[in-house]
């Protein structure tokens, strides 16, 4: 529903009524269409005490009845059409067409008039009555316009179950019959709950008298507050229940407005009027239209006593209604339980592997605003090497059972490359054992045979850099691999010149799972991303897998939670003075991808990614008891231990191998 323009005017449109200068100015009407003309043209201009001198009416009551009609339909202009004059002896009827224009996002309202006329000692006459204003409106009667507001709807995970819970609020209103002064009493409730009046006073003007106005929608309004407006005359505040706070995945369901916290009518443009609600970001935003609805609108006739007597124009509203998305509650609820022990920012998004639907999307702030989980930029690091190390083997550079040499260190360009571990893999390793053991000089070695365009289709058919989309804002990543040795060897290792986000890191641990790369999906009425899915050589896959699949096995056996078998690879890597953990995997049908921004000086101990991976398929397999506000919120992370550089940080390898040793033990 709209809110009416400040400052507004009765405006003639220059298609309307034409009519000469010398007509206004005469005091008698020779014919009937000089009357009707010299009526209709000062009601068009809103002068209406000049209309009512040529009607049989008394001045003051016509004059007063015309301005009571913008007031009760708060029109922002009207305008009038002459149309078929009938004359017959000293009387006529005329007919004339009404253009009236209801507001800015309000309907416009079109209906033929009609006004008999009598000729006396002055000319032609009005013979005034209600019905010169509607044929429908009698003795008694005036006009109102009502609203019927839909309900806001719900948005449901892929289940059915509602993921954003209805708040009890206080609706502070206002009952216009029972105002002394509609103006002031309006403004000084907006005072007082710091809102803009204007759009308060547009709703009030125009409504029944006899109904409830709702105006302010406000969370925990205190005592005090409730008192100093109950003493305004005609404000009364009523209970009401709006669906408003998110369950879970705030940043993705995003924040609705309409409360006075929000300040909803001087931060939101549009067609909204004072007590509607509005989503202010994520998908409250983007599906405005399908949740809110839109009311349904009348202009109807009130009695004497204020009752309705009849419906004169009716506008069907657009019913309000749920959005159902590929969001799992109980996915989402161990995701974000995964990510609360986290030292700083840090997300977690799992997708189904099968479809490329979005099944949960955490961050550890819970803030709606922070969606680096879709949006962020970050370097991989060594967990781009399941990317590598598909395009080592379709490049044909390597294969399953070749050796691929992984030494302590490897001087490319004027770059010298380091295991994270400080150590070195014997016995001709082959492209799995480098991937278990994180042995990224082995990567960076191979690198020239490789070349940089192999690297980025393989990134590509992964879904990096693809030409994919959401309803909200992402991040789909990017490979660009400059020119020069040691750019394309930092590339190999997810460095240079890969930028990713979780989301494309769990659709491409997704592609592993599956053998396809599928585009994302959050709301199941959009459909999936317009890009296609990407066949995937299943004789390379199962060369990656097995990498993955050793790496949690021998590096990070705490990962293995549930039942089914626990894939992925996990890294450190610094970005803009930050350390970087990640855990990117898959168990079963989900695929995952956790980030953890740590500060460098506290991530010795401990591998934050790898803690909430853990975490995360503890909560798939177990649950997450819920608690009051975000669920979730009971389970903590297990406590950093000595010897977490087994898992692929400061010191990668076996627990207590140093510098110089074979990663493998051997």
């Amino acid at each position: 529903m709209s809110p009416r323009p400040l400052g507004r005017r009765i405006a003639a449109a220059s298609s309307g009524l034409i009519i000469a200068l010398s007509l206004a100015a005469c005091t008698t009407h020779p014919s009937p269409e000089v009357a009707v003309r010299s009526f209709l043209l000062a009601w068009q201009d809103g002068n209406h005490a000049e209309a009512a001198r040529h009607t049989t009416g008394d001045p003051e009551e016509v004059e007063r009845a015309l301005t009571d009609v913008h007031d009760q339909l708060d029109l922002a202009s009207v305008r009038f059409d002459l149309g078929r004059i009938s004359t017959e002896g000293e009387s006529a009827n005329a007919e004339f067409g009404v253009t009236a224009d209801l507001g800015i996002g309000d309907p416009v309202w079109n209906y033929t008039g009609q006004m008999s006329l009598t000729n006396g000692p002055t000319g032609w006459l009005i013979d005034w009555s209600p019905s010169v204003i509607h044929p429908d409106l009698s003795e008694g009667e005036r006009l109102a316009v009502s609203y019927e507001i839909e309900d806001r709807g719900q948005i449901l995970d892929r289940s059915g179950e509602p993921l954003v819970s209805a708040d009890s609020v206080t609706a502070f209103g206002v009952l216009p019959a029972d105002m002394e002064d509609k103006e002031a009493g309006v403004t000084e409730l907006a005072e007082l709950l710091d809102e803009d009046p204007d759009p308060l006073l547009n709703r009030v003007r125009s409504a029944p008298p006899e109904q409830f106005q709702p105006l302010v929608l406000m969370r925990d309004a205190d005592s005090n507050l409730l008192r100093e407006a109950g003493s305004i005359s005609g404000v009364e505040t009523q209970e009401v229940e709006v669906n408003l706070s998110p369950r879970a995945a705030p940043f993705v369901l995003g924040e609705v407005a309409g409360t006075s916290e929000h300040r909803v009518s001087s931060r939101v443009a549009g067609s909204y009027q004072a007590g509607d609600t509005v989503g202010l970001s994520g998908l409250q935003n983007i599906f405005q239209q399908e949740l809110a609805g839109t009311a349904t609108t009348q202009v109807v006739s009130l009695g004497e006593d204020g009752d309705q007597t009849d419906v004169l124009e009716s506008w069907e509203g657009v019913r309000s209604g749920g959005i159902e998305t590929t969001l799992d509650l109980a996915t989402q609820q161990a995701a974000q339980n995964a990510t609360e022990a986290m030292p700083g920012d840090g997300y977690l998004v799992a997708v189904d592997t099968t479809n490329g639907e979005v099944l949960a999307a955490a961050n550890a702030s819970g803030s709606a605003a922070d969606d680096a989980a879709f949006t962020g930029s970050y370097a991989p690091g060594g967990t781009f090497t399941m990317v590598s190390a598909l395009a080592a083997l379709e490049s044909g550079t390597v294969t399953a059972d070749s050796a691929m040499p992984c030494g302590f260190q490897s001087e490319v360009g004027d770059q010298v490359f380091t295991n994270p571990s400080n150590g070195f893999l014997a016995e001709n390793p082959t492209l799995v054992r480098n991937m278990t053991y994180m042995c990224t000089v082995g990567f960076v070695d191979v690198a020239p045979e490789v070349g940089a365009d192999a690297l980025a289709e393989a990134a590509g058919q992964l879904g990096l850099g693809a030409d994919w989309q959401l309803p909200l804002p992402v991040s789909p990543g990017t490979v660009e691999i400059a020119d020069g040795d040691a750019e394309l060897a930092s590339a190999m290792i997810g460095d240079h010149g890969v930028q990713v986000s979780p989301l494309s890191m769990a659709l491409a641990a997704g592609a592993v799972a599956d053998g396809s790369w599928h585009g994302p999906t959050l709301v199941r009425e959009e459909g999936p991303s317009p890009a296609n899915a990407n066949e995937l050589s299943e004789a390379h896959l199962e060369v990656v897998r097995e990498g993955l699949r050793d790496a949690v096995t021998i590096r990070m056996p705490e990962v293995n939670v549930g039942e089914e078998q626990v894939y992925g690879q996990a890294a450190r890597v610094e970005q803009d003075d930050t350390a970087l953990h990640w855990f990117v995997g898959y168990q079963g049908d989900v695929a995952f991808a956790v980030l953890a921004e740590v500060d460098p000086e506290m991530s010795q101990w401990q591998q934050y990614a790898v803690t909430a991976a853990t975490s995360f398929l503890n909560g798939l397999a177990n649950g997450v008891p819920e608690t009051d506000g975000v669920p979730g919120t009971e389970e903590t992370l297990p406590p950093a231990v000595p010897g977490a550089e087994g898992q692929g940080i400061e010191g990668e390898g076996v627990e207590g191998q140093g510098v110089g040793t074979d990663l493998s033990g051997n």
